[in-house]
This record gives structure tokens, C-alpha cells and sequence, in this order.
């Protein structure tokens, strides 16, 4: 592939770039070629501002499961079943599965799975002893995952059976909805090399460890263990022991990846490029610079410098918007030992929401790419989960009935003009149960940094709630950070200090193909981030696991977009790409993944 130069001087603004953003690369055109498929070659992916993966093991720990993180690690291990929605219809994306569709008995209380031939790069191939191995990890190391929620996976799981070497069959505890177990379930799974990954330490014999609880917890913390050593990534032994179609051939600790094909892939869904870089970026700033000096082939456009559009795709690329299967929210700390029982009263919830311009934050601050949220499912693409509850929008921006709310309820402004509770007691016309007197409406959000976006927003919300009397701080920290610091906690645990958390300039959550809501908001959920518990929202979510009505969904869209377990916010884009018009087999999935393996140039 032969590629040109850009002019000199145009270089050396795409030096100055990325020696401001850490990255690195050649200035390079964009655009042409002759449309025909050529062999090989790198491409250049830039990952979302202050972005960096972190994470590599195939169980992920609270803090670790941004949605980048399992965009690589799916090149690298092949999850058992994979979705996609590129096409508008959510649905099995089976050439990038590891196994076959699912045969369910008769009676729905079990499933029966046969994998596909696939190779791990030892040689091995993969078996249904992988997915035992996979299995028997999580069970011990089921409160330290992030995804895990109390009686679902692995804890619906009540036996394994290997029928041979690649057919397993797993017995369920009770018979569920079999769109939701495959879509939210088993596509959890994500087999994993037990010949070279079962051991208790980096010298110690492989074995069968992870059959009996001591050994596989021992296991399951020696991995995490290594999976938290970023460094030496790219040297350890174990990450090397891939089935997927690349391999990882960098990764720095500023989670600068770069993959690798995979010569020894036996699968159906092989890589056509012979390299993909993921490259980082301090802020949406430095990823443009970068871009308009040709060192990104797929990167983004800030909706800011979306005016320069006719430019941009003068230069070889194409724009292509990024629309998401998500929501974007705030979460509130319920634990926190400050304002934890301020915001576990509902009014004071509704107040905050009703302070929520999102018309203007939508138009204004996005420029329109962004869309409003008023709940739980996604509301801006596929509409099948959507109650009318959450579509009409139960909070509306209204700050005289924010200020009401909270004056109906015994707040008095101070002499700085922030409300502090005056009337502490649990009656209809005071505070609320363990607000002391004088506890002043005064927070901190913690929030990701690097983007104009997220910056606007943030002002538009402390603008908007200080109109009725409530104080927001803003603490801006790059994504990881954020993400590591407003995890579940304990009231008296240092790390409980945070009170807002949010992590939403992509948006904050990516369902899978069936988005039911317990990962997020069933009491003691994984990524239940700010401890909400709610009887009967428990209830709803659980009725949409095991119901394949469509009014199991619309219940619980309805009451939680009521209840406000989060503050409801817009949701943006994924970003507004930027694609070398020469690089096709881009799919833009609003699950948020990448198969960069059927990434291929035509030139």
C-alpha cells in the first residue's frame, strides 16, 4: 500500500500534535484509491478523549469495564456469543462467535452449546474445558466482577456438563427469557485458555485448580493480579495465549494498543489488515489536531468543529455520525455519608431532574448530535423497549418547580443563596429521614475531562440548579480515574467520598441486544455505581429476565424513569467519525463494538 506525504509544513503541525497528545505517527493522505480490496496494511483508530485501556483479562473488575477495554479484548479472545446492530435490528453477530447458535430444551431449563473449531495460539484448541474454566473463575471470584448481579450469572448456573470435547450443556435454575439468557447472559461468556491460564502463580504447574473453590480463587487473583500490571502487557506470556483473529503486539501504559494479526486463527472471521493502533488522546482538541494533519485514518470530530465539515471530507475522509444502544446518566452516591440520605429522598431527586435543560444542552452544547434520555432504555434508536411513560419525559425542565419541591420540603436558602435544611424530621413538609439540620444542597460531580462537550454540560447543570439554590462543584478527572473512583462503597470507606459521578461523553452505558436494567440498578448489582435499592424495581427487572412480553419492559422503563435512580441525562453520540473514505468494512455498531478484523483498504 502505497501511501503520500502530506506537504512539509503540514507535518510539522502534526508533530507539535502529537508530541502534545502522546501519540505517534507519520503524516500521511487520505482518501483515493481505486475501491478494490488490498492485502494488509495499518490503520490508525483514535480512541475517545483521556480514554486509555486498562484492562485485558476476560472477567473484568469493577472500575476496569469501559467499553474500549472489551472492543480489544474481543480481537484478542472470542466471546461466546457476540451481538451487533450496525444494520438498525440488534442481533447475533455470528461469525465473530466463538460458539453456535444455542439449542434450549424443551422445557427452557437448560441449553445445550457446541463451540466452534477454533485454535488457541499454543495449538490447544479450544474446548468446552475453557468454558468450565471461564465458569468455575467467576464463581470464585463473583464478587470482585463487575458485571455480576446477585442470582444472575454465574449464580443461574446450577450445573455444567461437557458432552464432549466442544459441546457443553449448562442447567439452568429456572427457565428464562431465552432472548434475554443468550443476549445478556451467555454472551458474557468469554472461554478462556485453561492448558496455560490454570495456575496459582506465574511459576506454578498448570493444573486443575479452578475445580475445587480454594484452588480457583487462588487462580482468579493471581490473574487479576497480572491483569492489572499494564506494563507488561505486551511481554507476558499469558495475554499471548489468544484465539482470536489478532494478537497484541503493544500496549503502553498509557493504553497506547496495537494489535497484531493472528496467523495461527482458525476462525471464520479472520483480521485483513496486518496491524490496528488505538491510539490516545488528552482531549478531543489533541485528536483533532492529529486528524486534520492526517495522523488518524478513523478518528472523531468534536461537535464543535463540526462547521468545518466541507474541509474535513476534503481531505479524504468520510463523516459518519455513531449513534448508540445506550443511555447517559449521573450517578447519585447513596452511600455517601454526606448527602447519601439527601439523595435518597425522592423530591430532592425530582428537583435535580426538573433542573436538567436537555433541549439546550442537546442543541446548544451538541449541536444536535446528541439526543434526550428521560430513562432507562434507549430511546433514540430502536424503539421496542420504550414505555410512553419515558418517552413523554415525567420531569420537563422546570426550575420554579424545582425550587418549589425543595421549599415544600423544608429548605432555606443561606446567605450565599444555597439551600440547607431547616425543618430536619421525616413529616410530609420536612427534610427527610437522617438529613441533620442545616446539611446544605451543596455537591460535587466528579466528571471525565477532555471534552468540550462534558465541559458545556457541566456548566449548563450548575448554572441551571444553582437557579434553585443548589451548589455543584466540578471535579474533572480523566475517564479511568473516574471510572476507579465512583464505584459501590461502603458509607464508612474513604472511597466513599464521591457524590456525582459521570462518565457519559460516549455515553455512560452500552447495553447488550437485549437491554434489561439489571447490571446497572438491581440492589447490589456490579455496576450499580451509587448503590441504589428499590424493591420493586428488583421486581420489574426481574420479570423482564424471565418474561418475553413486551409490557415486562414498559413497566420498568415507566418506574424507573420515575424513581430516578440516576440523574437522566442526554445522550451523545458515540462520536461523530471521521473515516478514511479508502478504508471500508466499517461498522459502526450501536453496541459499541469494532471488529476492526473486517477492517480492510482500497488502496
Amino acid at each position: 500500500m502505497v501511501r503520500r506525504p502530506w506537504r512539509s509544513a503540514l507535518g510539522g503541525v502534526l508533530a507539535v500534535a502529537l508530541v502534545l497528545s502522546g501519540c505517534a505517527g507519520a503524516t500521511q493522505q487520505h482518501g483515493g484509491g481505486s475501491g478494490k480490496p488490498v492485502a494488509g496494511g495499518t490503520a490508525r483508530f483514535a480512541l475517545p478523549p483521556s480514554a486509555a485501556p486498562n484492562w485485558i483479562m476476560p472477567i473484568s473488575i469493577p472500575g476496569y469495564g469501559a467499553s474500549y477495554n472489551g472492543a480489544v479484548r474481543n480481537t484478542l479472545f472470542v466471546p461466546l456469543y457476540n451481538y451487533d446492530g450496525e444494520s438498525g435490528t440488534v442481533a447475533l453477530d455470528d461469525r465473530s462467535s466463538a460458539a453456535n447458535p444455542p439449542r434450549y430444551s424443551a422445557g427452557g431449563t437448560s441449553v445445550t452449546i457446541t463451540l466452534k473449531p477454533l485454535t488457541w495460539a499454543t495449538g490447544d484448541p479450544l474446548t468446552s474445558r475453557d468454558v468450565e474454566f471461564w465458569l468455575n473463575l467467576l464463581r470464585a471470584g463473583k464478587d470482585n466482577w463487575g458485571k455480576y448481579s446477585a442470582g444472575l450469572m454465574p449464580d443461574n448456573i446450577k450445573s455444567f456438563h461437557a458432552v464432549d470435547d466442544r459441546t457443553f450443556t449448562l442447567t439452568l435454575d429456572k427457565a428464562y427469557n431465552q432472548d434475554w439468557f443468550t443476549a445478556d447472559q451467555l454472551s458474557l461468556i468469554v472461554p478462556m485458555p485453561q492448558k496455560a491460564w490454570d495456575r496459582t502463580s506465574a511459576s506454578g504447574p498448570v493444573g486443575d485448580h479452578d475445580r475445587t473453590p480454594d484452588g480457583a480463587k487462588k487462580v482468579f487473583d493471581f490473574l487479576v493480579g497480572e491483569a492489572k500490571q499494564l506494563g507488561t502487557y505486551p511481554t507476558n506470556p499469558l495475554w499471548k495465549v489468544v484465539n482470536g483473529p489478532f494478537t497484541l503486539a503493544g500496549f503502553t501504559a498509557s493504553g497506547q494498543v496495537t494489535l497484531k494479526k493472528n496467523p495461527a486463527y482458525t476462525g471464520p472471521d479472520p483480521a485483513e489488515l496486518d496491524t490496528v493502533q488505538f491510539l490516545t488522546f488528552t482531549s478531543s482538541a489533541a485528536e483533532y489536531n492529529v486528524l486534520r494533519a492526517g495522523g488518524v485514518d478513523y478518528g472523531y470530530v468534536p461537535t464543535a468543529n463540526l462547521g468545518q465539515r466541507d474541509r474535513i471530507e476534503a481531505q479524504g475522509y468520510r463523516i459518519e455520525p455513531w449513534t448508540g444502544w445506550s443511555i447517559t446518566y449521573s450517578p447519585y452516591n447513596f452511600n455517601n455519608p454526606e448527602l447519601g440520605k439527601v439523595f435518597r429522598q425522592l423530591y430532592v431527586r425530582q428537583a435535580i431532574q426538573h433542573a436538567v435543560d436537555q433541549q439546550a444542552i442537546t442543541s446548544v452544547i451538541w449541536r444536535g448530535s446528541a439526543k434526550v434520555g428521560y430513562g432507562p432504555v434507549p430511546q433514540d434508536n430502536d424503539t421496542k423497549y420504550l414505555s410512553a411513560r419515558q418517552r413523554s419525559n415525567p420531569y420537563p425542565f422546570d426550575v420554579d418547580k424545582a425550587r418549589q419541591l425543595l421549599s415544600a420540603h423544608g429548605w432555606k436558602p443561606g446567605s450565599d443563596g444555597v439551600l440547607a435544611c431547616a425543618a430536619a424530621g421525616t413529616g410530609p413538609d420536612q427534610c427527610g429521614e437522617g438529613i441533620e439540620p442545616g446539611t446544605r444542597l451543596s455537591m460535587t460531580m466528579l466528571t471525565e475531562s477532555g471534552s468540550d462537550e462534558t465541559d458545556g454540560t457541566m456548566q449548563e447543570l450548575r448554572s441551571e440548579l444553582s437557579k434553585a439554590g443548589i451548589e455543584l462543584r466540578i471535579n474533572a478527572q480523566p475517564l479511568n480515574t473516574v471510572l476507579a473512583n465512583g464505584t459501590a462503597c461502603k458509607p464508612q470507606d474513604a472511597s466513599c467520598s464521591w457524590q456525582l459521578s459521570y462518565f457519559g461523553t460516549q455515553g455512560s452505558w452500552y447495553f447488550p441486544a437485549n437491554p434489561s436494567g439489571e447490571q446497572l440498578f438491581a440492589t447490589d448489582a456490579g455496576t450499580n455505581f451509587g448503590s441504589y435499592s428499590d424493591r420493586r424495581a428488583d421486581e420489574l427487572m426481574n420479570e423482564t429476565n424471565l418474561s418475553s412480553a413486551d409490557q415486562a419492559m414498559f413497566d420498568h422503563s415507566a418506574y424507573l424513569a420515575e424513581q430516578l435512580p440516576v440523574l437522566w441525562l442526554p445522550n451523545p453520540p458515540y462520536q461523530v467519525s471521521a473515516i478514511d473514505t479508502a478504508l471500508r468494512g466499517v461498522r459502526q455498531d450501536p453496541l459499541a463494538g469494532l471488529l476492526p478484523q473486517r477492517w480492510f483498504w482500497t488502496r
